[in-house]
Order: C-alpha cells, then structure tokens, then sequence
C-alpha cells in the first residue's frame, strides 16, 4: 500500500493515514502477547503490554484526527478523499474493538479462570492475528498487484471464518465452565469473546472494501 501512496503523493495525508493503518493493525500482536502472558501465568508482562497497547491507541487516535483534518483542507482529489477516509474509519473501528479486548483482559488479570479457556483464547488470538496480517499484505500489494491484493482480500474472510468458528468454541467452554466461573468474570469472559471476534469482523469488512478497489474497471 505504500506505493500506491506514493503515487498518489499530494499531501502529507497520505503519510499520516499509512502510519495510523499500519499502527491499528500491529495493536493485535499485543493484544496476542498479553493473552500469552497470562496463559504462561506472567501477569506483570501481559499487564506491561496492555499498557503499551493503550499508548499505541493514543497515537492511533491522534494521527486519526490528523487525517480527517488534512482530508477537510480538500487538497486531494474526491475519490482519494473518499478512498482514504474509508479505509482509516474502518481500521480504526477495528483498533477500537482491539482497545474493548485489552480493557476485559486488565479486569481479568486477577480472576480466576480455567487454563483451558485461556489456551482457547490465545488460540483466537493468534487468529486474529493472521486475519490482520494478511489484510495489512492485501494493503501492500493494492497499487503494484491489484490482483493479488484482491486475492488476499480474500483469505482475510478465510481467516475471518476461522475466527468466528473459534469463537463459539470458546462460547461452547463458557458454558461447560459456567458453574466453576463467578457470574461477573463469566460476562467480562464473553465480552472479550466478542470484542476479539469484532476485531476479525472489521479486518473482513476493510478486505471487502479492498475488493472494491480493484474491481476491473
């Protein structure tokens, strides 16, 4: 995706709105790191990278707010206003459910829940994880090799579905674990669930926006 921004380099838009993309779609390896921590019982690491994770949303925001300032000063042609201002508001939804993931995860620190449902949910980590490292090649590759990257696009849904199958997996262990958990830790269980199966959600929905893209013309 940087080169096709450089092709289209009239304004320090185009900088900025790489910079927050690339940063929304590395905020999922801390989010993987601290589920990993807490599965290898390192509480005092995952709390490290959350905080770290927090920081990163910051700038996120920041440059965010940047990029729509920039767009409004309309020194770019409509459909690259349009083009950008789409895909920095569909990563940033995703960064913001990566934020939802990581604040369930500070309040479980010290609860206690069973290994299994730990081990399910580095699991769906690590599968968000590959959904938002394909989509960040699909990003790449969208100037050089539209093809590709609607290729790739595609195994973001893949990716995706694998997601969304882990996901009742760990709705499934809920269940099974649901007398052995406190009710409160039991929502705040599900709640990152569903955060972490949102995040994959939004990768899809920026991968269909992609497809769009490179519709032949």
């Amino acid at each position: 995706m940087e080169r096709w921004f450089e092709k289209r380099r009239k304004n320090k838009v185009l900088d900025i709105a790489y910079r927050q993309m690339t940063l929304a779609l590395d905020t999922v390896n801390d989010l993987e790191r601290a589920i990993k921590a807490i599965f290898s019982n390192d509480r005092s690491s995952a709390k490290t990278t959350i905080e770290r994770l927090f920081l990163i949303e910051e700038e996120i925001d920041n440059l965010r707010r940047a990029v729509f300032e920039e767009l409004s000063r309309g020194n770019l042609p409509p459909r690259d206003r349009e083009d950008i201002m789409h895909l920095v508001k569909r990563l940033d939804v995703m960064a913001d459910f990566v934020k939802d993931s990581a604040r369930s995860i500070i309040i479980l620190l010290d609860a206690e829940v069973p290994e299994e449902i730990w081990k399910a949910f580095l699991e769906m980590s690590m599968g968000v994880v590959r959904c938002a490292a394909t989509l960040k090649e699909s990003l790449k590759l969208l100037s050089e090799n539209p093809s590709e990257a609607r290729s790739l696009s595609l195994k973001v849904e893949e990716e995706e579905n694998k997601v969304d199958k882990q996901h009742l997996a760990i709705k499934g262990l809920l269940l099974k674990y649901g007398d052995k958990i406190n009710p409160s830790v039991l929502i705040v269980l599900k709640d990152l669930a569903d955060y972490m199966e949102d995040a994959a959600d939004s990768c899809a929905d920026v991968g269909d926006y992609i497809r769009v893209l490179t519709v032949p013309k």
